[in-house]
Parts: structure tokens; sequence; C-alpha cells
């Protein structure tokens, strides 16, 4: 496959990459790697947001084009642009690594917790610790899930995928001040899921940090 972030031969832009998808969907695999190489680094680059471990993001990132080829019939215009589409795929993937990887690691913390017990204070507390971390993670998903598609898609471009917000907008064919309201709008609610509820009147308030996906 060709190197990532360069633009397809058979047409640049959001139109190009909706020609690509439709070959793709038809079998066609130059077109597949037209594909790859004009939007793999996007992909890499949202996955190891996500994963902040390269290897397993390069790994990840093979997975979403996997899914990619095999799915692109399923893959409907009127519902958002290619991009989007795959960034959502990438996102959805990394987040089922990193929930699968921390169930791995409270299985085995807590066979080391049963298996021994002369420290069993210092092993409890690490995963009492991993354990906040990962209902964390779980508050910030369904958090993004109360979100509308077209306000996940500016977010995914913009703080996934690295993109500004004036790339976001040519990328979801909008204006950009729309783009702006739209990320405004999500933030804002985001803010409201992942306030803290009422501290208990016999425990102080403590502030909740928002962790990496």
């Amino acid at each position: 496959m060709g190197p990532p972030g360069t633009e397809p031969s058979g047409g640049g832009g959001q139109a190009g990459l909706r020609a690509l998808a439709a070959r793709v969907a038809g079998g066609d695999e130059r077109a597949f790697e037209e594909l790859y190489a004009a939007t793999a680094g996007t992909v890499l680059g949202l996955v190891l947001r996500v994963l902040r471990d390269h290897a397993q993001a390069e790994e990840v990132t093979q997975e979403v084009f996997l899914q990619v080829w095999r799915e692109a019939a399923r893959y409907r215009p009127e519902r958002g642009e290619v991009l989007p589409w795959m960034l959502t795929l990438a996102h959805r993937r990394a987040v089922d690594r990193v929930r699968s990887a921390q169930a791995t690691a409270d299985r085995d913390r807590t066979a080391a917790l049963r298996a021994y017990t002369p420290v069993f204070d210092e092993v409890a507390d690490q995963v009492e610790r991993d354990l906040d971390r990962g209902r964390e993670r779980e508050r910030v998903r369904r958090a993004l899930a109360t979100l509308t598609d077209v306000q996940r898609e500016c977010l995914l471009l913009v703080y996934y995928g690295g993109r500004t917000q004036a790339q976001a907008a040519e990328a979801l064919g909008a204006p950009l001040g729309t783009v702006k309201t739209r990320i405004r709008d999500a933030l804002l609610r985001l803010r409201t899921q992942l306030a803290d509820p009422p501290p208990h009147p016999a425990q102080p308030r403590t502030r909740t940090c928002l962790p990496n996906l």
C-alpha cells in the first residue's frame, strides 16, 4: 500500500473519496490502495491519540482498513462523508482496544491480589486506581454518545483527527461558522454530562478530570 497522507490519484477532496469508496465497494483493490494512501495518516493519528502506543495504533489502523474493505458497500454518502465515517469506525475500534486491555489488566491484577496476600494492600490500591480510570473512560464514552452525529463528527475531526476547524469544515462540506457552533455546543454538552454529582454531605467535593480515551 502507498504511503499515508497523500491525495488519491482518482480525484482529490470528498468527491474523490466518495468515488474511491464506491469502487472499493465493488471490490476494486487499486481504489482501496488509493483510499488507504489518502486517509491512513489521519486514521492512524486518531487511533494513536486514543491508545498512546504506536505499535498498537498501527495494528488497530490495519484492522480499521480491513473493516473498510469488507464493509464499504454499507457506506451511505447521504449519511455523511467518507472520512468522518472511517474516523468513527477507527474511534470505536480504538476505544474497544482500550476497554479490552483494561479488562485484561483488571483480571490480571485481581489474580495477583488473590495469589500474593502479603502485599494485599498495595495490590488492592492499584486495582482500585485502575478501576477508577476505567470508570472515567466509560463516563466519557457515555457522554460522547449523547452528542448528535454532526457534533460527534466535528469533535472526531478536530480533537482526535488533528484537523483545524477550517479543515474540518472543508472535510464536512459545511460553513466554518456552523462547525464552530457544533463544536461549542458539543463541548458544552460534554461539560454538563461530565460534571461531578453533588458531594455527599460528609465528603468534600472533588474535581473530575477528563481522561484520555
